[in-house]
C-alpha cells in the first residue's frame, strides 16, 4: 500500500497525517485499519515502534466522525471510545497521538491517570469527550464519583494487552467491562501475545481476527543486541565506561527496583553525568519533567524501572542498557523496543551477572535467538595523580612526628631541665563533690593537695 488515501480515510484525517509527516502506512496499519473499519474484533501483534497507536486510532476517528459536534453541550459529547492502557506515560502518549490525528475535526479526547489530583480532571470529563484514554485504577475512581458514563461506548481498545491481562489488571478490567454495552467492538494491541493471554482474550473478544505482522515476541532487526557477562559488583564501573563511549550520546538504563534506579542516578551525577531517574515512587510531575528533560537533551542518561518500558517514544534513541535484566522475558522485548523505532537503528546492551543467567536463558527462548556475548571493554587507565599542592595534612603529620620522636629543643635556662622535686609542706585532705553528666547525679571525690608556705601563696 503506497499511501493512507488508499485506506479510505476522511480528508481531515489525511490532512492531519500529512502535517505530521506520515504518508505511507506501516504493515500493521495497512492490515489493521481495513479490519477495524469493517467492525471486526481484533487481536493485533507487532513489534514495538511499528505504529500500533495509529493502527487503532485512525479507524476509530473515522468511525466516530458522524458524532463530531461543535456544540458546547456535554450531552453532545458522550464517551464513544475507551482506550485502556497500563501506564501513565503510555496514556499521555496515546492521547497526544489521538489529539494530533483529530485536530481538524470536532472530536474531543481526554486522558485520565493516577498520580495527580483527580479534581483537575473532573471538569473536563464532565464537559464531555468522545474518546477517553485512561489507566484502569483512575477510571474506576471517576466512575465511583459519577463523573463519567460508559453506557454509550461503541469501541474498546486494550493497548499493551499482555500487560493489561497478565500483570494484575484483571479485577479492574472485569469491573469496567461490566459497565460497557455488550454490543461493542473490542481491539487488543500488543507487541507480545503468550498462549495464556490468547486464552484469556476469549472473555473479551467475539470471533476476533488475528494479525501478527512479525513473528510473535520477535525483536526488531534494527536493534543490535549484546550481552556482557559481569559480576554484580563490577556493573556500575562498566556502565559508566559504556556511557562514556561514542555510541551513548543518550541512553535509557533499566533497573528492576526503584531504589536501584535512584542510587545509580545519584552515583552517575556525582561522576559528572547528566542523569535522572524515573520510577513509580516519583510524582507524575517529577516523572514528566524528567522525561521532557531527557527528550530535549538536557539530561543524557535516564534510569528507569519497567514503568517506562512501555509508552516511551523517544526519537532516535541510540542505546538501551539493561543494568539488570528483567525476570519476565516479555519485558525484555518491550525494554529494548525503546530503541530502533520507526526504521532507525539502535543498540541494546544487557549487563548479566551469574545469578541472572537463568533469566537470560528464558529471554533467548522467547525471542528464539541467542544474543551475542561480548567481552567487556578494557578499563581505561586512570591518569597518575599529580603531587599534592596543598601540603597541609602532610605538614601536620610532620609536626606531630617531630613532637614525638624528634630531638628535644635546647633550653637556655638549666632550671627547666631539672627533675621534679616536691616542695616542702604538709599534705592535707580536701573533700569535694564532682558533678557528672547525668542531671542531678553527684559523686564524692577525695583530692590530696600540699599545704603551701606563705611565700608560695603570695607569688
Amino acid at each position: 500500500m503506497n499511501n493512507f488515501a488508499e485506506l479510505n480515510l476522511a480528508p481531515e484525517i489525511i490532512r492531519a497525517l500529512t502535517e505530521s509527516g506520515y504518508t505511507i502506512p506501516t504493515p500493521i496499519q495497512a492490515q489493521a485499519i481495513p479490519l477495524v473499519l469493517e467492525g471486526c474484533d481484533l487481536m493485533a501483534g507487532a513489534q514495538t515502534g511499528t505504529g500500533k497507536t495509529a493502527a487503532f486510532a485512525l479507524p476509530m476517528l473515522q468511525k466516530l466522525l458522524p458524532f463530531a459536534s461543535s456544540s458546547p453541550s456535554p450531552a453532545r459529547h458522550a464517551v464513544r471510545a475507551l482506550i485502556l492502557v497500563p501506564t501513565r506515560e503510555l496514556a499521555i502518549q496515546v492521547e497526544a497521538s489521538v489529539k494530533a490525528y483529530a485536530k481538524h475535526s470536532h472530536l474531543r479526547s481526554l486522558v485520565v491517570f493516577g498520580g495527580v489530583d483527580i479534581k483537575t480532571q473532573t471538569p473536563q470529563l464532565r464537559a464531555g469527550v468522545e474518546i477517553l484514554v485512561a489507566t484502569p485504577g483512575r477510571l474506576l475512581d471517576h466512575i465511583e464519583q459519577k463523573s463519567v458514563q460508559l453506557n454509550q461506548v461503541q469501541m474498546l481498545v486494550l493497548d499493551e494487552a499482555d500487560r493489561m491481562l497478565d500483570m494484575g489488571f484483571m479485577p479492574d478490567l472485569k469491573r469496567i467491562l461490566a459497565l460497557l454495552p455488550k454490543q461493542r467492538q473490542t481491539l487488543m494491541f500488543s507487541a507480545t501475545f503468550s498462549n495464556e493471554i490468547k486464552k484469556l482474550s476469549a472473555d473479551f473478544l467475539v470471533n476476533p481476527k488475528l494479525i501478527e505482522v512479525a513473528r510473535s515476541n520477535a525483536t526488531s532487526e534494527n536493534v543490535t543486541q549484546k550481552v556482557y557477562l559481569v559480576g554484580h559488583e563490577a556493573k556500575h564501573a562498566l556502565l559508566a565506561q559504556l556511557l562514556r563511549g561514542s555510541d551513548a550520546k543518550q541512553a535509557l538504563v533499566f533497573t528492576k527496583t526503584k531504589l536501584t534506579a535512584s542510587r545509580i542516578a545519584r552515583q552517575l551525577q556525582r561522576e559528572g553525568f547528566m542523569a535522572d531517574a524515573i520510577h513509580g515512587d516519583k510524582s507524575q510531575l517529577e516523572r514528566m519533567q524528567a522525561l521532557d528533560a531527557f527528550k530535549s537533551g538536557k539530561i543524557t542518561v535516564l534510569i528507569a524501572t519497567d514503568v517506562a518500558a512501555r509508552g516511551l517514544d523517544i526519537d532516535q534513541l541510540p542505546v538501551v542498557i539493561n543494568y539488570e535484566i528483567p525476570s519476565a522475558a516479555e519485558d525484555y522485548v518491550h525494554r529494548i523496543g525503546r530503541t530502533g523505532r520507526a526504521g532507525a537503528f539502535g543498540i541494546a546492551i544487557s549487563l548479566v551477572s551469574p545469578e541472572e543467567e537463568k533469566y537470560l536463558v528464558e529471554i533467548e527462548k522467547l525471542i528464539k535467538c541467542q544474543i551475542q556475548r561480548a567481552e567487556p571493554p578494557v578499563p581505561e587507565k586512570s591518569p597518575e595523580r599529580a603531587p599534592r599542592t596543598e601540603p597541609r595534612a602532610e605538614h601536620h603529620v610532620h609536626i606531630r612526628a617531630a613532637h614525638v620522636s624528634g630531638p628535644k629543643r635546647p633550653v637556655h635556662d638549666a632550671w627547666f631541665n631539672k627533675p621534679y622535686e616536691p616542695s616542702p609542706g604538709k599534705m592535707i585532705e580536701t573533700k569535694a563533690v564532682v558533678q557528672v553528666s547525668r542531671p542531678g547525679a553527684q559523686i564524692p571525690a577525695l583530692f590530696m593537695r600540699r599545704k603551701t608556705a606563705p611565700s608560695d601563696a603570695e607569688d
